[in-house]
């Protein structure tokens, strides 16, 4: 999600009309990192330890 999050980022910045693509990308990176740190301290997200 992280990286998902960084490519519409990246991309909404190169072509400048699609300025939706930027909020996206930074709503994903967001949730991503937000995930990724409860994931690292070991609490459960939505019920379960690991998603994968």
């Amino acid at each position: 999600m992280i990286v998902l999050g960084l490519i519409l980022l990246i991309v909404g910045l190169v072509v400048k009309t699609l300025s939706i693509l930027v909020t996206i990308g930074i709503i994903l990176l967001v949730v991503g990192v937000v995930l990724a740190v409860l994931g690292a301290s070991g609490r459960a997200i939505g019920g379960r330890r690991h998603w994968f």
